[in-house]
């Protein structure tokens, strides 16, 4: 007897295929925003140890922000009184993958904000991106973790400075492609300076009042073919949650 699904299950776990992890591993030295008051991470912390008389076993608990390391925000982040958590199921958690590289234009310009030009020669050159995708912008960020002051660009002068998302190119994904859901190896969706410009973080902003999703601090990008993948996010089912820690996985076409 034949299953289809199952059939395309280990086709997937074929040679033809790489499983690539697109998440940050966690631990209570890890870094988070500045704003976040200290003490607000505590993982693993033993609450039932091994030798209890009532049950020979271990228990943890975990305390984190959910914005933390590798996480999926919801629009209720930013806007005020928009979905939670709750109302994102197992539908919102696979896509069709699309990698927009531009590594080589952040290497010249660290503020580099990705265009709708780049956009278009991606699709000129992959295909149109597919309704319903994930677009992941790949800048080489994600090297700079765990190390705050590198993934912020602390300059001498204190200011920061990144890559990222410009709003137009946001427009063009989600009001011409309609996109389900973009993300970045950055902390933040805007490049800095166009945050500086907006005096606000304008382009997540406008992501969340679209009702879209975005992953954060995204890593190995740069081992998923830029078309073809598909993205896998799981994250745990808290209710009223404005954002959460995600695992990622990509399985891609090896390259």
């Amino acid at each position: 007897m034949s299953y289809k699904l199952w059939n395309v299950l280990n086709e997937l776990q074929s040679d033809e295929y790489e499983w690539v992890e697109l998440s940050h591993s966690l631990n209570n030295e890890s870094p988070f925003w500045a704003g976040i008051p200290e003490g607000s991470v505590e993982l693993g912390k033993t609450v039932f140890d091994w030798g209890n008389p009532m049950l020979e076993c271990l228990i943890q608990t975990f305390k984190f922000p959910g914005q933390f390391g590798t996480h999926i925000d919801f629009p209720g982040h930013f806007v005020k009184d928009a979905p939670l958590s709750e109302k994102y199921g197992a539908k919102q958690m696979l896509f069709p993958l699309c990698v927009i590289d531009v590594t080589a234009k952040v290497a010249k310009d660290v503020h580099y904000a990705v265009t709708v030009e780049d956009i278009k020669e991606y699709e000129a050159k992959y295909g149109p991106i597919p309704e319903g995708a994930f677009v992941a912008l790949y800048t080489g960020w994600g090297k700079n973790w765990p190390d705050m002051n590198a993934l912020s660009g602390i300059a001498e002068d204190g200011s920061e400075n990144f890559p990222g998302w410009s709003l137009e190119a946001l427009q063009y994904i989600y009001e011409e492609r309609n996109a389900a859901a973009n993300g970045h190896e950055t902390l933040d969706t805007d490049a800095s300076a166009v945050a500086a410009a907006a005096g606000d973080l304008a382009c997540e902003r406008y992501v969340l009042s679209k009702g879209k999703l975005q992953i954060e601090v995204l890593d190995n990008l740069d081992k998923v073919a830029p078309a073809g993948a598909l993205l896998l996010a799981a994250w745990p089912r808290i209710e009223g949650a404005t954002g959460l820690p995600v695992r990622v996985v990509a399985i891609t076409p090896k390259k």
